[in-house]
């Protein structure tokens, strides 16, 4: 796809990944990844792009095929997202992360297919910019309507993950010139395009005022991770059994572990 001419360059101290994925549904946790489409942007202005299809090896249902245009056919002998994981790795590592609705939706699958696929999945060192977010605070509407509003074209192939990935990067260029008050600076971005502070992705679990882990579901919701865990042990080996994401059980163990680290 032809990338737009920039008048407006991000300000990088390090690679920024801007990604779109094309999936089997939208249940972070049981869903898979059908396409996933990378650019790469440096900071001295190159790009590299990648895109790979992917056997979700599960059936894609007939109402999402008619959304993306990925069929059960053209991903059958395709290799599983298992097999794509070191080279994605290998794309993604030492950079941030930028996308359009990514915080609630590819962030958190893409977690999830590499903790499936024995690859650590950890932001710690990472920020993400989430488009959609800046694009809803300003002008709350959709990435076809951001393209046309931001960079006065139509989006062609929508629902093409190396189009809407393209389309996310220019869109936030044009975000950045478009308003002056938007700092241009990754960490700053990342925290603009954030709704509430998440210790995982899927936000089951957040921070509170005391910058502590609380829970936002069920019984025990706005209570401290710490509390419920250590009056109610059963509670963690509940969720490490149920249907929750594969990320939200890792953070849940890491808490769990640094406050055993700390009695010792």
């Amino acid at each position: 796809m032809w990338l737009q001419p920039e008048t407006m360059q991000l300000n990088l101290t390090r690679p920024i990944c801007f990604f779109d994925l094309e999936t089997t549904g939208t249940n972070v946790a049981k869903d898979r990844i059908v396409e996933i489409s990378i650019l790469k942007v440096f900071p001295n202005g190159n790009k590299e792009s990648k895109t790979w299809l992917v056997n979700p090896g599960m059936e894609i249902p007939p109402n999402v095929v008619a959304v993306h245009g990925i069929s059960n056919d053209k991903v059958a002998n395709e290799p599983s997202f298992k097999e794509l994981s070191k080279e994605i790795q290998a794309m993604l590592k030492d950079s941030d992360l930028g996308g359009f609705n990514s915080d609630r939706f590819d962030i958190p699958l893409l977690a999830e297919e590499m903790l499936r696929a024995d690859i650590d999945f950890d932001m710690k060192n990472t920020v993400a910019i989430d488009v959609q977010t800046i694009f809803h605070k300003m002008e709350k509407r959709t990435l076809g309507a951001a393209y046309k509003f931001y960079c006065g074209k139509d989006l062609k192939n929508a629902h093409s993950a190396e189009a809407d990935a393209i389309a996310t990067y220019e869109v936030l260029l044009s975000q950045l010139d478009r308003y002056p008050e938007l700092e241009n600076n990754v960490k700053k971005l990342a925290e603009f395009s954030t709704h509430k502070k998440f210790v995982d992705f899927a936000g089951f679990i957040a921070v509170d005022e005391d910058d502590e882990a609380i829970f936002t579901f069920g019984k025990h919701k706005g209570k401290k991770v710490n509390e419920v865990l250590e009056n109610e042990p059963g509670y963690f080996g509940w969720i490490l059994n149920a249907d929750f994401p594969l990320y939200t059980k890792k953070v849940l163990t890491q808490i769990k572990l640094s406050k055993l680290n700390n009695k010792l």
